[in-house]
Formats: structure tokens, C-alpha cells, sequence
């Protein structure tokens, strides 16, 4: 009798639109796999992504994101909950995707053409990413860029293909 394998999809994918599905072709063409849920994830809910450079991996953490905005299966129906929780995860991606342009780019800091600030509201977060990488202008970046899907799709093929 043949083995019948049957992949699972990744429950994040659900709350993306066109243009992440695209930064993550792009991120799997740079040589990176894309997971959900691992044991980075259980760190902190606090944290939605990470990317492990060593083993070319861009993490998203469904589960935390599901939490920290109220989404369960029971209250699927609630658009609002769905929807914030679909832009935690968004954001998630294109700063994690940053990140992976930053490698690419002999893990320097990436040239963007015009000039482009941190929303001030990031600042606790961008805190936080400090303390994991220890690298704070490639996180101040990564906040910048993470609301600009274009723009991280763009960056992802300059420097990565």
C-alpha cells in the first residue's frame, strides 16, 4: 500500500493578500524556508516573526498574533478581530522580509532612495527586537519598511535575485 502524504498548509497564508504572497516567493526564492508556530514562537506572545539567519528560515507566529488580537475559531465571523489579526501578521512578514534583504546584502543595512521615518507608536516594539538581535538600526528599518509592502517587495529583488 503507497503512503499518501498530504501537506499542510500554513494557517498564516489565510490572512494575507497579494502582495505578501509575493514577498514570500521572493523570500523562498532568496533561499529561506517559511514556517509557522516553532518553539521560537512560545519566547514571548509578544513576538509575531523572526528570522533564524544561520538556517535561512522566516518564522511567523500565527498563534501568538491570533492571541494578542482575540481571533479564536469561535469568533471567526468577527471581521474585526480577523482584521487586525490579518495586519499583525502582514507587518510580521514584510520585517521579517526586510531582514532577509538585509542578508542578502552581506548583512548591511539596505539603501532605500527616499527618506522614510519610524511611526512613533513602534518605539516599545522596536525595544523589544533590540533586546532579541542586538542589532538596532537593522530593526529601525525593518519597522520602517514593514508597512510598505511594495517597497519590501521591491528591496527583496534587488538584493536577493
Amino acid at each position: 500500500m503507497k503512503a499518501i502524504r498530504i501537506k499542510k498548509t500554513m494557517e498564516f497564508l489565510d490572512f494575507l493578500d497579494r502582495p505578501e504572497i509575493e514577498i514570500i516567493k521572493l523570500v523562498e526564492k532568496a533561499g529561506y524556508k517559511t514556517v509557522e508556530n516553532t518553539q521560537l514562537c512560545l519566547a514571548s506572545n509578544n513576538y509575531v516573526g523572526f528570522v533564524n539567519k544561520r538556517r535561512k528560515v522566516l518564522i511567523i507566529c500565527t498563534n501568538n498574533a491570533k492571541e494578542r488580537e482575540g481571533y479564536t475559531i469561535l469568533r471567526k465571523n468577527n471581521k474585526d478581530s480577523f482584521e487586525r489579526t490579518a495586519l499583525h501578521i502582514k507587518k510580521a512578514l514584510r520585517h521579517e522580509a526586510v531582514h532577509v534583504a538585509q542578508e542578502c546584502n552581506d548583512g548591511k543595512l539596505i539603501t532605500i532612495e527616499r527618506k522614510l521615518s519610524m511611526n512613533p507608536s513602534k518605539i516599545k516594539a522596536l525595544k523589544e527586537s533590540i533586546k532579541i538581535s542586538g542589532e538596532e538600526e537593522k530593526e529601525k528599518q525593518a519597522y520602517i519598511l514593514e508597512s510598505k509592502p511594495k517597497l519590501v517587495e521591491k528591496l527583496l529583488k534587488k538584493y536577493c535575485l
